[in-house]
């Protein structure tokens, strides 16, 4: 039996799929040390264009809590200098160029992002560019369509006769011009838009012109999710589809990219989503560029139904384990611990898992707000960071603090957690996932890290202890709750066992 009939025959999928998840998307997660990324990036951060600069100046502090792969925001130019960077304006302009009256963005200007990913480089970071290919905002002009309503909740129902209206769909860049492309952006290279200039009306429409239609498979909800928001893009267009995978060799050479965060990938044509990565991972010589998706749903069918659409070609954020970290957050203590993992990438696909507790979204005040309150916060990281399925993503937000939201920093325990997976996170796991309250799992620790294996148990209730294995090349030796959490020791028996306490409401993480 060759290697690729063993591989079917032990995993029920077939090579194609388990070669693309086990080359492709394991990036930094699956080297030698265990590989954590973080999102060095919240919502609310100053417009004073400093985050580059930080950037670059943290990477050696990064480093050493054992950050491997680092996600910062869109650096392009967006609708104006304030914009988080989803406000797409111009993709080609990373800080360079007097526009929206402004050079730098948000963060920086072009060179100070080179001189940041330069620096992390230097560090054994890699960096991961935010890729947000949905829509476009702030035309620099408006343009006569004839367009048509539709129901905004079924997308798919006009709702109106086709009329002329203005729309800001005219992007012809005056401050760039033709560096780096000439492409200038018009009515036709869009499906629709969300704003009628000339009536004043808020609507969705669709254009009505020969072949034009909303872009499929996309999401389903709301009848068809091709529009968000903006002037949204149309990949049936074959200018589009080279211009903006001209666009994707670009931006990764020019930046060194090790890899991409896509944005909203529920929104775009999934075929063409597939063939972006595969072809800006071949034209640029990176055929193991790291890719993870943004596919909000927390239904884990959804995210199975893109990676087959989408030949399991990247890693997808695992929102359905957010969403039980949230369920558990808000349970009071009632929450049934033995189900956390279930309905997870992490638990059902953990190559393509990149595990999180919360992001830019999810934050207060934002979109998709869904903030895992703080007293389960280190159950949560404890759960993404000691266990050994899925690709961890700490956010800026948890670990600085969000000053603008009153939401203080949490680097004091979470680089407690940090050494746990960057020195001791290692070996054969075992679980313990057999109590409604009090959970836990080991890892044996491996050869290759001195004095690695750990075992973490919490509670979401009164707390407990559980006895676990840990190994037999363990027995003797006396353990400390590495979180500070607890203050006793455990000693591992000459089975390889040892009864591991926890507080209520809270998780410890036990070290030799």
């Amino acid at each position: 039996m060759n290697l690729k009939q063993n591989l079917k025959k032990t995993f029920g999928v077939s090579f194609a799929a388990i070669f693309m998840a086990t080359l492709v998307p394991a990036g930094a997660a699956m080297a030698a040390d265990n590989g954590t990324m973080m999102q060095y990036f919240e919502w609310y951060l100053p417009n004073d264009g400093t985050l580059w600069t930080k950037m670059g100046s943290d990477a050696t502090h990064l480093k050493n809590i054992g950050i491997t792969g680092v996600w910062f925001p869109p650096a392009y130019k967006g609708q104006s200098q304030a914009d988080v960077g989803y406000g797409v304006y111009d993709m080609y302009d990373l800080g360079e160029f007097n526009q929206k009256g402004t050079v730098r963005t948000k963060y920086g200007t072009k060179a100070q992002l080179q001189s940041a990913i330069s620096s992390l480089h230097t560090n054994g970071i890699q960096a991961y560019g935010d890729v947000v290919l949905n829509h476009r905002l702030g035309a620099d002009g408006t343009e006569l369509a004839n367009a048509a309503e539709v129901n905004s909740s079924n997308r798919n129902q006009i709702t109106s006769g086709t009329y002329q209206i203005s729309a800001w769909t005219d992007y012809n860049f005056p401050g760039r011009g033709n560096t780096y492309s000439a492409f200038k952006w018009h009515w036709y290279h869009f499906n629709g838009v969300d704003y009628d200039q000339s009536r004043g009306l808020n609507r969705i429409y669709l254009f009505q012109s020969t072949g034009k239609a909303w872009d499929w498979e996309v999401d389903s909800e709301n009848g068809n999710y091709d529009y968000l928001m903006g002037a949204d893009i149309d990949y049936d267009h074959p200018d589009v589809q080279a211009e903006v995978k001209n666009w994707g060799k670009w931006y990764v050479n020019t930046l060194g990219l090790d890899g991409v965060r896509i944005d909203a990938v529920k929104h775009i044509k999934f075929d063409y989503m597939a063939s972006w990565l595969a072809n800006t991972r071949s034209t640029t010589g990176k055929s193991n560029l790291f890719a993870v998706g943004e596919y909000w749903n927390n239904n884990l069918a959804a995210l199975e139904n893109y990676e087959t659409k989408t030949n399991w070609s990247m890693s997808l954020f695992d929102v359905p384990l957010h969403t039980n970290f949230q369920s558990a957050a808000n349970g009071g203590g009632y929450y049934d611990m033995r189900n956390i993992l279930n309905g997870t990438m992490m638990k059902n696909h953990p190559v393509q898992a990149v595990t999180f507790v919360d992001n830019h979204d999810t934050e207060p005040g934002q979109s998709l707000q869904s903030w895992v309150s703080d007293w389960f916060k280190p159950l949560a990281y404890a759960t993404i960071l000691t266990r050994q399925e899925g690709y961890p993503c700490v956010f800026y937000g948890d670990y600085y603090g969000i000053p603008a939201k009153g939401v203080s920093a949490k680097s004091s325990w979470l680089d407690k957690q940090l050494s746990a997976r960057k020195s001791y996170a290692y070996g054969t796991q075992h679980d313990y996932l057999d109590n409604a309250d009090v959970i836990g799992w080991t890892r044996e620790g491996d050869s290759a890290h001195v004095g690695s294996g750990l075992a973490t148990v919490m509670s979401d209730g009164p707390g407990g202890s559980k006895s676990m294995f840990v190994g037999t090349a363990h027995a003797g030796q006396v353990w400390k709750d590495i979180t500070g959490n607890r203050t006793d020791t455990v000693t591992i028996n000459s089975s390889g066992y040892g009864t591991f306490p926890c507080n209520g409401g809270s998780v410890s993480i036990w070290t030799k």
